[in-house]
């Protein structure tokens, strides 16, 4: 539950210098006070701001019968900065699960990821595909 906190902020009446003085400044009177020496107070109620972790999603690369697994291992590698072992171990379960998991981020990095990974795999021949899905935190 947020704590509020109650403030009372003073608003002063704005300077303003009449043309015909212009080095003489007056301040505006308030409305409903005649001498405008008074300020205004306002409430003001202060919360600790909410902070929400971002949903995030899964970059899921899917098996192909033609993209070579040392290509998949590489790409784990330098994309996603998974150990050697780390990478034969998602390239396995890409293989015989038909995909994998390469990564959990947020979403724009996710989308950036899974595209830079398909433009490699394409600009390279192999037809690799990586998508990203919503991953249900654990």
């Amino acid at each position: 539950m947020p704590i509020m906190i109650k403030q009372t902020i003073a608003v002063a009446a704005p300077i303003i210098s009449d043309w015909h003085f212009p080095h003489m400044p007056m301040r505006l009177a308030q409305v409903g006070e005649p001498d405008g020496e008074t300020t205004p107070q306002a409430d003001v109620l202060v919360a600790e701001p909410e902070v929400a972790k971002p949903p995030m999603y899964a970059v899921v690369m899917y098996n192909d019968n033609y993209t070579p697994m040392e290509f998949v291992v590489y790409i784990l590698q330098s994309e996603f900065r998974h150990s050697m072992d780390s990478a034969v171990e998602i390239m396995l379960t890409i293989h015989n699960s038909s995909k994998g998991i390469a990564g959990i981020y947020p979403k724009d990095i996710a989308e950036t990821k899974a595209k830079k990974v398909n433009s490699l795999a394409h600009r390279e021949g192999y037809p690799l595909l990586t998508q990203i899905e919503p991953h249900q935190g654990e």
